[in-house]
């Protein structure tokens, strides 16, 4: 283990701070790989470079410590999730839920979850990061549904007074305690169930069988 690994270091980067983030594509999708299969303690900066075939000093070149690493990997992450620009909108709220279910985006939500669990132990290290977090890994999604339950409001399809953010968060929340305390998979008809069994009745909207 090397000096750099063996002491705590500060956290002084910031999630999301800039960085020319497309010259190293490899090492930070290693990142990600590793710190969701080891965590954050369990994790080394030597792991990274092997696992994206680098040279260890290319890395600890360019990321000072293994917490700025960390940091700028989930900041990648985010860059590279949802089109908002882009979104289903097939005219009911089940329709535009249903559409987002797709096997690229079920693996994606999958592995985020995954990091966020590998990052427990640095969160509770660093409290001031957790809101970073969250809205690298949890946000982007809640706020698609937000999206979704807004315009279901705005045509008159679910009643004004439904509680958006609390609604928005249900099917994440599912989601993160059947990976992460359950250890079994989300896939497609666990979200179909979570949509019709849960986010629907909570709306008002009673599911066609």
């Amino acid at each position: 283990m090397t000096q750099l690994e063996a002491t705590p270091e500060p956290v002084t980067a910031k999630l999301g701070r800039k960085r020319d983030l497309t010259r190293d594509p490899e090492i930070l999708d290693a990142t990600l790989d590793v710190l969701a299969e080891t965590g954050y303690d369990g994790m080394t900066v030597d792991m990274v470079a092997a696992r994206a075939k680098a040279g260890k000093a290319t890395v600890y070149r360019r990321w000072a410590s293994k917490s700025e690493l960390v940091i700028d990997a989930v900041a990648c992450m985010k860059t590279a999730d949802i089109d908002f620009d882009a979104l289903p909108d097939t005219g009911t709220l089940r329709g535009d839920l249903v559409a987002m279910i797709k096997p690229h985006s079920i693996e994606e939500g999958a592995k985020k979850l995954q990091v966020m669990a590998g990052l427990v132990s640095m969160l509770s290290k660093h409290p001031e990061l957790v809101d970073a977090v969250r809205d690298a890994v949890t946000e982007p999604r809640v706020r698609v549904n937000r999206i979704f339950l807004r315009r279901a409001i705005e045509r008159g399809e679910i009643p004004a007074d439904v509680d958006v953010d609390l609604i928005a968060q249900v099917g994440g929340a599912m989601a993160t305690h059947r990976t992460l305390i359950l250890r079994k998979t989300v896939d497609r008809a666990f979200i179909l169930s979570i949509i019709d069994g849960v986010i629907l009745p909570a709306c008002g909207i009673r599911p066609t069988p």
